[in-house]
């Protein structure tokens, strides 16, 4: 199954940015698996099922990530793909994460960037350099390929933030925004990810930035290889 930074082509300045971060996490990560293990079995599997927005079978924990249908097996708290397939190291941790965070917190209905999440306006120029410069980098000029991208990736339309604006849901709780500004004569294109404001509650936010830049290089993708 593919990780949260699909890498597309054109983009290596962007891509090695995104991917070294990608590479810190991992590397935390493969510290960490054991420790966030030992954290979730204090709590109980139902529970922890109904906080995340899971379903819980009696023996595994069952959602959609980014779409994909994958289990964290229970006790073991291994993650697994279809046909039972082994997830990485990232996306085990990424998973293992949004358990341990959830807390059940409705979603807010309420858009923020991400220097509004906790700590986030200290990475918030880094994170806009991945997420929203890339998207206007690629999808100024053309927001007709922006709509069939985010549509693509399973996108719903939000008219009421802006004309180009799709909401996306890589986990039961978090959802993302991408929204783009077309340029003309007078003005650059802008863009933006942005981040439900109640995110927060279901991963940290060095997990979220994960989460939009890696939106944002799926939408770059999906316009690079629509299908055929």
């Amino acid at each position: 199954m593919a990780g949260l930074t699909d890498r597309a082509g054109g983009e290596t300045g962007v891509d090695a940015a995104l991917e070294q971060r990608r590479a810190a996490w991992e590397k935390s990560m493969a510290r960490r698996l054991e420790e966030l293990r030992q954290e979730l079995r204090h709590g109980q599997p139902a529970q922890i099922a109904h906080n995340a927005g899971c379903a819980w079978d009696g023996r595994r924990l069952r959602l959609k990530y980014w779409g994909t249908s994958v289990a964290i097996l229970w006790p073991q708290l291994t993650a697994v793909g279809p046909a039972d397939k082994p997830l990485s190291v990232f996306d085990t941790g990424m998973l293992l994460y949004y358990l341990r965070q959830a807390d059940g917190a409705p979603v807010a209905e309420r858009w923020i960037a991400y220097r509004e999440l906790p700590d986030g306006r200290f990475y918030h120029l880094a994170f806009h350099s991945y997420s929203g410069r890339r998207l206007a980098d690629r999808f100024g000029p053309w927001p007709e390929a922006f709509q069939a991208a985010a549509r693509a990736l399973g996108g719903w339309p939000l008219p009421l933030l802006a004309p180009y604006a799709f909401a996306f849901q890589p986990l039961p709780r978090i959802r993302l925004a991408a929204v783009l500004y077309p340029g003309d004569e007078e003005f650059p294109a802008r863009a933006n990810v942005l981040f439900d404001a109640a995110a927060h509650h279901y991963m940290t936010t060095d997990g979220l930035a994960l989460l939009g830049g890696g939106l944002a290089a799926r939408l770059v993708r999906a316009a690079d290889n629509p299908p055929t």
